[in-house]
């Protein structure tokens, strides 16, 4: 679906893709052209006349037809029928005319649209031309030997017409191009194969009927027209009711689903910022209960009419979450610029009157709202919103009434107590004495080295929480591992490696089962990532993998080396840190790595725990 960000975003590409299209076109028209004929009888000249006039009748009734944005008619068939009838040349100069008066009568579309509109037409009609003469197409009546070129006529109009369809929607919106023909061939297909035959039938019809034939086909035509114009109205209205909430007038869940992969996606390709913005209304409960649930829907039906009008005024797309949730999904916003758009629609919001708002703690409406943006580390639509919804909830303890970006809502007396994670996380651990004690171990030790690399690292407490207990549970998809397999002292097979690998697999799927831990994810599926792209599961490098899951990774193998166990050779913390610095940059991020050796090389011999702060549970 074509929106108006992307309009903006893209417009000097867009430009550049008209400018290109109209010098490709005008050059075909003028090879054309220039080969025009005017040695036509007086009956032919009145019969290229009428089907002038007809194209220009047929231009007028356009309908709309998948994707959105795009219109047909059926004047193609008037031109494919003159090319068939008259040559290429012939029908170049009634697409010429036809143009210049359509352009005339439509001023307020603008001249370049116009001129583009020719260009691509011109490129069909000279394409078209050109196979129907290399096939060895006569012209003048339909003859049926040479039904090849009439084929290949028409087929190389329709695949011209996709083409040139696909690279402008390639320019708005690059995931749309891969979707374009299936899509023209699934619910528009039936109309493009209308319109290729009924040019065929207009060359028969005016053949053996002149004028009066050409009168038949535009009364057919026009019917059609209004036909399709109905089908398509329906189709669409169809469409709507299944992407729209009915209460609010905005889009659903499962749209904004699908529209934020897509905005994900793009944002990806182009490095452009892209924001989200989770909204509850504050106190609606209390609202609802109050004056029952039809002035409740009116209330919704009020703020949904607010969001919709003010997002579409910024190039914003807004959606109903669920309840009174909404979501704001803000291409080419920054976290800074969304704030300042939400901070706005939220004071106009509180200044909107609406009966009976005055039960509420903030006399007035109100919402809280929370805002994530997106980073090249962010590979799946969850994070993004878990991200969002985590500074709504910020954003509620704070008093409501409130947006918040996420990251940096969290006050200093707001220092988050972990103690009863830890344990919860510990209990699952501890499975790890029956299966692997060094797997319990180790976790624990890397959850400590983890408590001091947050303080280095200069942490907020929401963050330093997530990234501590993301170090400790971050094997615990090893308890999936068989325990042959776990405890095997040989070499392991193929088999049984790839069985290993898939632990972070399995992790992740542990933690996205609790709410609680779903923020650890990428902890457990991420550590062992290369930064050169060279790890698993996914082979994401440099900046695609998080920070802290680079951080987690060094910690992890550092103290993998520096683990006595059994059967296995232990290096010094001399050597493991020379094997960081061998591998930094390949395996590891260098920066991150110097770190980690400066901190490891300062402790002097010391604990681990010297510089744990007093947040620990364990």
């Amino acid at each position: 679906m074509l929106k108006k960000h992307l309009f903006a975003k893209s417009w000097v590409a867009k430009n550049m893709n008209a400018l290109l299209f109209c010098v490709l076109g005008i050059f075909l028209f003028w090879l054309s052209i220039r080969h025009f004929s005017f040695a036509y009888t007086t009956k032919q000249w009145a019969l290229l006349g009428s089907m002038f006039c007809a194209s220009l009748i047929l231009y007028f009734y356009t309908f709309r037809i998948p994707p959105d944005g795009n219109k047909q008619s059926m004047d193609s068939a008037v031109y494919l029928a003159t090319l068939f009838m008259f040559g290429t040349p012939a029908a170049h100069a009634l697409l010429l005319f036809s143009s210049i008066l359509s352009s005339v009568i439509e001023r307020k579309l603008s001249w370049w649209k116009h001129l583009t509109n020719f260009s691509v037409y011109a490129t069909m009609i000279f394409g078209a031309g050109t196979v129907f003469s290399g096939l060895g197409g006569e012209l003048g009546d339909l003859k049926n030997g040479s039904l090849l070129s009439y084929i290949g006529a028409l087929v190389t109009y329709f695949v011209l017409n996709v083409l040139c369809l696909g690279i402008y929607y390639y320019m708005a919106d690059r995931s749309n191009f891969y979707r374009l023909p299936k899509g023209l061939l699934r619910e528009s297909g039936l109309v493009y194969l209308c319109i290729l035959i009924l040019s065929l039938v207009l060359t028969i019809l005016i053949k053996n009927n002149g004028i009066t034939g050409l009168v038949l086909f535009l009364g057919i035509s026009i019917f059609l027209s209004h036909l399709f114009k109905k089908l398509f109205d329906m189709y669409l209205q169809l469409q709507e009711r299944a992407i729209r909430d009915e209460r609010t007038g905005l889009f659903n869940h499962s749209y904004f689903e699908i529209l934020l992969e897509q905005e994900i996606r793009f944002a990806a390709n182009t490095s452009t910022p892209l924001s989200l913005t989770m909204i509850d209304i504050d106190d609606f409960k209390r609202y609802n209960d109050h004056f029952g649930h039809l002035e409740g829907d009116k209330l919704l039906g009020l703020l949904g009419s607010i969001f919709k009008e003010e997002a579409e005024q910024a190039g914003v797309t807004a959606s109903r979450y669920g309840g009174e949730e909404f979501t704001l999904l803000m291409p080419g916003y920054t976290e800074e610029e969304a704030l300042v758009f939400v901070d706005r629609l939220r004071k106009k919001v509180n200044d909107t009157p609406f009966a009976g708002v005055e039960i509420l703690p903030h006399a007035c409406l109100s919402f809280s709202a929370g805002i994530s943006g997106y980073h090249i580390d962010i590979h799946d639509k969850s994070v993004l919103v878990l991200h969002a919804d985590q500074a709504l909830y910020d954003a509620k303890k704070q008093g409501k009434n409130i947006a918040f970006i996420y990251g940096s809502s969290v006050q200093p007396e707001q220092e988050i107590e972990i103690a009863q994670d830890v344990r919860d996380i510990e209990q699952l651990l501890k499975l790890f004495l029956y299966k692997d004690i060094n797997t319990f171990k180790h976790s624990k030790r890397v959850f400590r080295y983890a408590m001091d690399m947050s303080i280095l690292l200069d942490l907020d407490a929401m963050t330093r929480k997530q990234f501590v207990l993301g170090a400790l549970i971050h094997d615990i998809g090893k308890l999936e591992i068989p325990w042959e397999i776990l405890n095997k002292k040989d070499k392991l097979t193929s088999a049984e490696w790839e069985k290993v690998k898939k632990h972070v697999n399995w992790g992740k799927e542990m933690a996205m089962t609790h709410d609680k831990f779903k923020e650890l994810a990428p902890y457990i599926e991420l550590h062992h990532e290369r930064f050169d792209g060279a790890g698993y599961p996914h082979g994401y490098k440099g900046a695609e993998i998080p920070q802290l899951c680079r951080m987690l990774t060094i910690i992890d193998s550092f103290d993998a080396m520096t683990s006595e166990r059994p059967y296995q050779a232990t290096k010094s913390v001399q050597e493991a840190l020379e094997e960081l610095r061998r591998c930094s940059g390949t395996q590891f991020d260098p920066d991150l790595t110097g770190l980690f050796i400066a901190y490891i090389e300062g402790k002097n011999g010391s604990s681990p725990a010297s510089l744990t702060p007093p947040l620990t549970g364990s």
